[in-house]
């Protein structure tokens, strides 16, 4: 990432907005995002900055663009008005006349003045220990801070802010406190969040124009015929995942290998699915919020298939397709790598459902349900 660009990242999380609404907006994965973050524990660094009278980045390209003129050392230094000596150690510190580069002496320069101090954990070791014991009896920092201000408040070498440990602890690359001892916080977090930061609303809206489940027709709520379907992810291991699409009336089951769970192959792999499908299954699909059908009105464009969205946190309004997964786990645990079946073994696998008989059916099998209305 380029500075500019971590310099909008942190502004966007300290604005409170999510990884995933970060990654969208600078064009970068989830994980690299969480990478910078995790570098700093999730506390925005302070802005690099060189002394004072130190030589500009302007100052730095004057100096490459007379090299390349093979100006000598006392024509620059007269030029800038600075001494020759100044100028004969920023080329000779980067590489000298020949290869010496404006943007590379200035990161340089950036790099080296920057100088940390311990932070005060660090300094103080009776003070790390018992914050570490403390910690270890699952103590929160405010509650740490309170105990040594109300029995060692005359101790100065007893005293700090809970921001302080709160910054040690997710500031691993510090060392200061044991990674392991994130997990005892209440949170459990991998990094620290402000206040401001919270995806309510972030993943339930962020779907364009989603219809709700209420103006889905009333003949796929009282299931009277075929065509309109339920459908989710059924979620693996190493990032796996397959959809599942049910039919309402017949309970019909199709199952669709998938790449990812990004919508840009999701959608696609669904329309091929439409395509092969039973033309009397093709009148609505039902889905939860999940982003994955995000471009939604591209499907609908591709098959003709009405799109409709259950409400939020609400897995009943498609109880038929979270029943159908329980049983799809029979043949799919969880924790089994699902990238590993192919589309026909997921065929086989959903003909195995289809062809087992249900008590809500009459004990028919769903592929008879479809095949006595031909």
């Amino acid at each position: 990432m380029s500075d500019e660009m971590k310099v909008d990242l942190w502004r966007r999380w300290k604005g409170g907005e999510s990884i995933s609404v970060i990654s969208r907006q600078i064009g970068k994965p989830p994980g690299s995002v969480f990478t910078v973050l995790k570098h700093h524990g999730g506390i925005a660094p302070s802005l690099r900055k060189a002394r004072v009278g130190s030589l500009t980045l302007g100052e730095r390209e004057e100096i490459s663009r007379g090299l390349c003129a093979g100006e000598s050392f006392r024509t620059l230094a007269g030029l800038l008005g600075r001494a020759v000596s100044t100028i004969s150690r920023e080329v000779n510190k980067n590489g000298g006349r020949d290869v010496y580069r404006a943007i590379a002496g200035q990161e340089r320069a950036l790099d080296h003045a920057k100088r940390p101090k311990q932070c005060l954990l660090a300094r103080e070791p009776a003070l790390r220990q018992t914050v570490l014991t403390l910690l270890q009896e699952e103590w929160s920092p405010e509650q740490i801070v309170g105990h040594l201000r109300l029995h060692h408040g005359d101790d100065p070498h007893l005293q700090v802010s809970h921001e302080t440990i709160y910054r040690s602890i997710y500031t691993t690359r510090w060392k200061v406190v044991p990674r392991e001892l994130c997990k005892r916080l209440r949170t459990g977090r991998p990094i620290r969040k402000n206040k401001r930061h919270t995806v309510k609303g972030q993943w339930r809206s962020q779907i364009i124009d989603a219809r709700p489940i209420g103006e889905r027709p009333q003949e796929a709520e009282d299931r009277s015929v075929f065509g309109h379907l339920e459908g989710d992810l059924v979620i693996g291991s190493n990032n796996s995942q397959v959809a599942t699409l049910v039919d309402r009336k017949s309970r019909f089951l199709t199952v669709v290998k998938l790449a990812s769970r990004h919508t840009a192959v999701v959608v696609p792999a669904l329309a091929e699915t439409y395509a092969r499908m039973d033309s009397r299954l093709r009148t609505t699909l039902t889905w939860d919020r999940g982003m994955e059908l995000a471009a939604h009105k591209r499907l609908t464009a591709t098959t003709g298939v009405d799109v409709f969205f259950a409400a939020p946190r609400s897995p009943w309004q498609r109880g038929t397709n979270e029943n159908t997964n329980k049983l799809l786990r029979q043949y799919l645990p969880k924790g089994t790598n699902l990238s590993t079946f192919s589309q026909d073994d997921l065929d086989v696998i959903a003909a195995k459902l289809n062809n087992r008989p249900r008590k809500c059916l009459g004990f028919r099998t769903p592929a008879e349900s479809v095949a006595l209305t031909r």
